[in-house]
């Protein structure tokens, strides 16, 4: 099977409200609610794999003043949540979603189990009323809804399941787009960029908008950490200089600040995941305004770095013990980033190795509001990256996991993801888990 530009941007590319972990929960407990008609809800029971328990444990939830949990981000969903806005189902929440929320949280009424041995992501949600129950299952992809039981009986003709048959096919073709993706050199992932048309644009147009109003949101309100607005800062102070790395820092964290505090505004996602929407696109809309250059060639070179970011999460998996903005999406910003500055086969290929030499050993300890400063580490080193690479500067292949090409480079960085460090995700889930519970938590 051969597929298209199109077809990267349609499956690997969306709007989504949120980080998309706590996202996944609500929209399995929206969509098993949806069941229930007005049968009161007495209880919610949730199963997650341990890297959706991860990343669901700090990061604010958006449009509830800072709330966060994943026993929240259930409830929200369940009480307020619309599932046929996959990951915008928070959108509709409101005022009184968040005080009903509040209270069933606080009554004990909402439980989260970790399944420490499940492999892969994973969401289980039975919520009880008074009358009947309710039954969801998310695998794999965060809007990937499996299965839908009411009342024991599997729903599999209800009218939600028949748009989720629909958007299934679309998440079943995923898995063959990954598989071809694989086996795609460098050269042809370059060359796809070539069939982009009116329509691509347009939408690559529509990603920089809903990122670029995340990362005025965080300039302008210093959000989160506010990382983003601090560098801005520093450079009105001249402490450091306004250059294609700063700014691109500056963008992209304080994009992340706005959103891992739960502003609500949507990201558009690259490989299921905001932060590496905001990674993917930020940082090449920053060089964009360094250069001489066609809008046209920076749309292809988005467009390039939403391909390499879901060409090298096809090896890691969509969620694992390293950082993809630092790896995934970051490989794809450098690739993009050489792209636009006119860089041929051999400079993009140098810039992902330089890249990836650099940022192979940042962890993913779970989105929270720091997630700003792994992304201004991330989006700065796609610039260095794709700039060494333009002067020549490239990793030989005696270095560490740098293979002799590109391909082989992303491929390492993937079994050193699925192979190597599942002990070490095991560590950093454990050592959370330590501090979320510690009574000595100051």
């Amino acid at each position: 099977m051969r597929f298209t530009v199109k077809d990267i941007l349609k499956m690997e590319v969306a709007p989504a409200l949120g980080c998309t972990e706590p996202t996944a929960i609500a929209l399995g407990a929206a969509a098993a609610r949806s069941l229930m008609g007005s049968d009161p809800i007495r209880s919610i029971e949730i199963w997650v794999d341990p890297n959706i328990y991860k990343n669901g444990i700090a990061v604010s939830i958006p449009g509830t003043g800072g709330l966060c949990g994943l026993d929240m981000a259930g409830a929200l969903g369940a009480l307020g949540g619309d599932p046929a806005l996959k990951l915008e189902v928070l959108a509709p929440v409101d005022d009184r979603t968040v005080a009903e929320t509040r209270k069933l949280v606080a009554d004990g009424n909402v439980r989260v189990n970790l399944l420490s041995d499940q492999k892969g992501l994973f969401v289980r949600t039975v919520i009880k009323g008074e009358a009947h129950t309710a039954e969801s299952v998310i695998e794999r992809l965060h809007d990937r809804i499996v299965s839908l039981v009411f009342d024991g009986k599997s729903l599999d003709e209800h009218s939600l399941l028949a748009d989720r048959s629909e958007k299934g096919a679309e998440n079943n073709g995923l898995a063959a787009l990954e598989n071809w993706l694989k086996g795609l050199s460098l050269a042809q992932l370059i060359s796809l960029i070539d069939d982009l048309d009116g329509d691509d644009f347009a939408f690559i147009e529509e990603g920089i908008q809903f990122n670029s109003r995340l990362a005025e949101y965080g300039l302008k309100h210093g959000s989160g950490l506010g990382v983003g607005k601090t560098m801005e800062r520093l450079v009105r102070q001249r402490l450091i200089k306004k250059d294609m790395m700063s700014e691109a820092r500056i963008l992209a964290s304080a994009a992340a600040d706005a959103r891992m505090a739960g502003v609500k505004l949507p990201a558009m996602s690259s490989a299921g995941s905001g932060n590496h929407g905001l990674t993917a696109i930020l940082p090449i809309v920053a060089v964009f305004d360094f250069v001489e250059a066609d809008r046209k060639v920076m749309l292809e070179a988005i467009a390039l770095s939403h391909i390499i970011t879901g060409h090298i999460k096809a090896y890691t998996g969509r969620l694992s013990a390293v950082c993809g903005c630092s790896v995934a999406a970051g490989a794809g910003a450098t690739a993009g980033i050489a792209y636009l500055l006119g860089g041929d086969l051999k400079h993009i290929a140098g810039s992902i190795k330089n890249l990836i030499m650099d940022l192979a050993g940042v962890i993913c300890d779970g989105a929270k509001a720091g997630c700003a400063l792994k992304l201004a580490t991330a989006a700065g080193t796609a610039v260095q990256a794709a700039l060494f690479a333009l002067q020549g500067v490239n990793v030989q292949p005696t270095d560490g996991i740098i293979g002799a090409s590109p391909e082989d480079t992303m491929k390492n960085i993937g079994t050193l993801t699925t192979e190597g460090m599942i002990e070490t995700d095991h560590t950093i889930l454990n050592i959370m888990m330590e501090k979320q519970f510690s009574d000595d938590s100051y």
